[in-house]
């Protein structure tokens, strides 16, 4: 309820916060119960006349509907207007009042009932947003291995203290950040960094928590202690900036600051002023007829039809929008922030070169190659597999840990690993060209020889290129972030059309929030992303967008929109469509506004009375409506390879027409 939750949009929710009690549920929310009770009461209400009740029935039926409706919200707001805070509760307050005032119960009810409906969608989109958040800690093991007296011992990773070593074995997660001390792996870093390649590491090298360890055993220093690692960072920028988006004021808030006080002290000043100068009676109820002139209806009512309807179409684009407030922010964004990995690139790994020696072919070479890595689970194995067809199996495969593999193939001696532990020799511009290009190349070698070199990097999206183009054209700012190393990132912009003074890479998530903190000081900024390393840029950003079906459940539930599926197309099509929609909003706004400066003079000079006020606020709500409808009309953009969008206005899809 209201009283708990803070639903006038001047202080961030907390409903079933402290009692642990989120709702899961859509019917749990309180404000969704309430509601549908006030339904069945204003449903009842209206059909009394129908069955020919006496009107006292039916009036009755409607000021319960109303007095359930509103108790969501009016206690609450008249405490914070107490307090001299004004927001879009006090607006529905006012327009109710205002209803009442002129006999419109039912009108009144109404309003109140979508008011307590929309608050409780935000509710619940709230508690779904801080369950999301839980799936980080998932990220930490249960149990931690560690050395103590010179011997093992299995301890909860809350009692680890800073200089405990850490006993991480093959494919069990890090409990905590630390330092290697002893020990070779390749480590899967994806959770932290968005790295999509393993990295190797070593004694000296640090490591994340929720890291997933490779091949070798590692003994790992710890460095911080489970309540201030790397997860536990994300989880507190997330929480800090979901906190400053909740106490953050709605469009409605910011129209009612200065309108419902110069209403309210106006409307004092004719009844005062004119109860001196004149007729008490005459000038009392002029005050009162510009109270009513002056109430929103119009104004509470343009606002959430709009968002509704422009929410609905939105998923024809391919977008879940989280609310008005999302869809706002998303209308005016004027830079956007890329991720790299599975945002921009389809994080599967993939051959896109390999450089034979002298003497030997591309499939000799990625034959012993697939022969050594026939039973490799490493990512790197996937995509040589992917690119040697029928592949042999090799003899006596072994890992070396932070290396690479051995073998045996028709008795011949068969390596493949990183360079410097296989010398390139001849090889070694081709190596450094690849290494340039921003790939993980691998060296193969047969009987002593080496007989070529391999080249694996995670590549752009098909469609990556001409959204950014679209993007530009649409004059966004395109920034590229990611957590991969230099070299990649600025090879894959440079094909992605991403400036070079816009690329920014090796970061840690939070180097991505505080970069989008600077990024918006320019302007509105939409960051978009797909895992838990995105997570605080994510809700640093005015707008996080995250990848829906390539996206973690964390960068879902942190975001304000996640685009439904794979296709980045979806991105510029759904940008355009909100700042349509936000156009279509301040035209509603506009004119309710106007109907309300017009009215009230007319009503201070007696030129209209109660019943002409009630017509023209009745006509204004309907054009507003029909206006609001308008965004749930989409137009698609003809996204052209390199070249700015285009609207294409013959061809319209109707989303609830």
């Amino acid at each position: 309820m209201s009283d708990a939750c803070g639903c006038d949009g001047d202080e961030p929710r907390t409903t079933g916060e402290g009692d642990g009690h989120e709702p899961e549920t859509l019917w749990q929310v309180g404000e969704i119960r309430v509601a549908a009770v006030a339904v069945v009461l204003l449903g009842l209400g209206y059909g009394s006349s129908w069955v020919g009740a006496p009107d006292p029935v039916g009036l009755t039926l409607m000021a319960a509907a109303l007095a359930v409706a509103a108790w969501t919200f009016v206690p609450g707001t008249l405490r914070r207007l107490v307090r001299g805070k004004i927001g879009v509760g006090t607006l529905m307050t006012i327009a109710a009042i205002g209803a009442v005032l002129l006999g419109e119960v039912g009108e009144a009810a109404m309003l109140a009932v979508l008011y307590t409906i929309a608050e409780g969608l935000e509710e619940y989109s709230v508690a779904r947003t801080r369950r999301g958040l839980r799936a980080l800690l998932d990220l930490v093991p249960d149990r931690a291995t560690v050395l103590r007296g010179g011997a093992e011992q299995a301890v909860d990773p809350a009692e680890l203290v800073v200089g405990d070593t850490l006993v991480v074995r093959p494919g069990e997660r890090v409990a905590t950040d630390g330092r290697i001390g002893a020990g070779h792996t390749s480590l899967d870093t994806s959770a932290i960094t968005g790295e999509s390649v393993p990295v190797e590491a070593g004694p000296g090298d640090e490591v994340f928590a929720g890291s997933i360890n490779g091949t070798g055993v590692l003994e790992v220093t710890v460095t911080t202690t489970a309540a201030d690692n790397s997860l536990a960072r994300i989880v507190s920028i997330v929480e800090a900036e979901q906190s400053r988006k909740g106490a953050g004021q709605r469009l409605a808030d910011r129209i009612a600051q200065p309108l419902v006080p110069g209403v309210m002290i106006a409307a004092a000043l004719i009844a005062v002023l004119g109860s001196v100068l004149g007729d008490p009676l005459t000038w009392i109820e002029r005050a009162l007829v510009v109270l009513v002139a002056a109430s929103p209806c119009a104004l509470a009512i343009s606002v959430p039809v709009t968002v509704v309807a422009a929410i609905g179409a939105a998923s024809k684009h391919g977008a879940l929008v989280k609310g008005g407030a999302a869809l706002e922010a998303m209308g005016r964004v004027a830079t956007v922030a890329l991720d790299k990995t599975g945002t921009l690139t389809r994080n599967h790994p993939a051959v896109i070169e390999t450089a034979p020696a002298p003497g030997y072919t591309r499939a000799q070479v990625l034959a012993v190659a697939a022969a050594l890595e026939e039973r490799s689970e490493h990512p790197l194995a996937r995509a040589i597999l992917a690119a040697a067809p029928t592949p042999q199996r090799a003899e006596q495969a072994e890992a070396v840990t932070g290396a690479g593999l051995t073998g045996t193939l028709h008795g011949r001696r068969v390596r493949l690993g990183r360079p410097g532990w296989i010398d390139p020799g001849l090889l070694a511009p081709d190596v450094e060209r690849l290494q340039h290009a921003g790939a993980t190349a691998v060296l193969v070698e047969d009987a002593g020889t080496v007989i070529g070199a391999i080249a694996v990097r995670d590549e752009l999206r098909p469609e990556a290129g001409e959204v950014t183009a679209a993007l530009r054209g649409a004059g966004y700012r395109v920034v590229m972030l990611t957590g991969d190393n230099h070299a990649t990132a600025a090879a894959l912009a440079t094909e992605a059309g991403i400036a070079p003074a816009d690329v920014h890479a090796e970061l840690r998530p939070e180097d991505k929030s505080r970069l989008v903190d600077q990024l918006r000081a320019h302007g509105p900024v939409a960051m978009v992303g797909d895992g838990v390393n995105d997570a605080p840029a994510l809700a640093t950003a005015d707008l996080g967008i995250a990848m829906g079906a390539m996206g973690t459940d964390v960068a879902i539930e942190t975001a304000d929109v996640a685009l439904m599926g794979e296709d980045l197309r979806h991105l510029p099509q759904v940008l355009a469509h909100a700042r349509r929609s936000r156009t279509i909003m301040w035209q509603s706004v506009a004119l309710s506004l106007a109907i309300i400066i017009g009215l009230m003079p007319l009503a201070l000079f007696g030129v209209l009375g109660l019943a002409a006020v009630v017509l023209v606020h009745e006509v204004a709500e309907v054009v507003v409506i029909g206006n609001g409808i308008r965004a749930g009309r989409t137009r698609r953009l003809a996204l052209v390879p390199g070249g700015p969008a285009t609207a294409s206005s013959p061809e319209r899809v109707e989303a609830g027409a």
